[in-house]
């Protein structure tokens, strides 16, 4: 069975993931998996409890695994499993499932590279958003960085115009992709 790199793009709320993974997933030729939390906000009417994080863990990981098995060499997910754990932790103290936050560690040590989106571009308001201020997203930028460094797994910081931000990120993923 063949093993396909993946490349999470990390960070918190507007800061480009999910443009990102599909622009890259269209400049490579592969696909991206789709971050699962928006899709269950939009089905609910922008209703989601502690109830439902199970259901959104079980969602982002069938996203990931639908995309990864059309991959051949990478597939770019939008978030994942250590995202989830972020969020419930933030939002629902307490809450998170254990199998997302047992599963969100064993998962993250498959991940080739994160890429690890700054909240130096300007905030674009959405329902689903909590953090519009400065302060704010630089404390959760912070959080998320964090997750990464304390876990010692591999990343690249993506920062800068989305001109340079796009720049970064294909050339992370060249270099994964050249110890094929």
């Amino acid at each position: 069975m063949r093993e396909v790199k993946r490349i999470v793009v990390f960070g918190t709320e507007s800061t480009g993931k999910s443009t990102l993974a599909e622009r890259l997933a269209a400049h490579f030729g592969e696909p991206w998996a789709r971050e699962y939390a928006r899709e269950f906000w939009d089905a609910r009417g922008g209703r989601i409890t502690a109830a439902d994080l199970d259901a959104i863990g079980r969602g982002q990981v069938a996203n990931e695994e639908a995309a990864a098995a059309q991959a051949r060499r990478v597939v770019f997910c939008d978030t994942d499993l250590l995202t989830c754990t972020l969020w419930n932790d933030a939002l629902f103290p307490g809450a998170c499932p254990a199998w997302v936050r047992e599963q969100a560690e064993v998962r993250a040590r498959r991940v080739a590279r994160y890429l690890l989106c700054d909240a130096d571009v300007p905030f674009v308001a959405d329902p689903q958003r909590c953090f519009p201020d400065d302060a704010a997203r630089a404390r959760a930028r912070n959080e998320w960085r964090d997750a990464l460094v304390t876990r010692a797994l591999p990343h690249v910081e993506i920062y800068g115009d989305w001109t340079e931000r796009e720049r970064r990120a294909i050339a992370a993923v060249e270099e994964v992709l050249s110890f094929l």
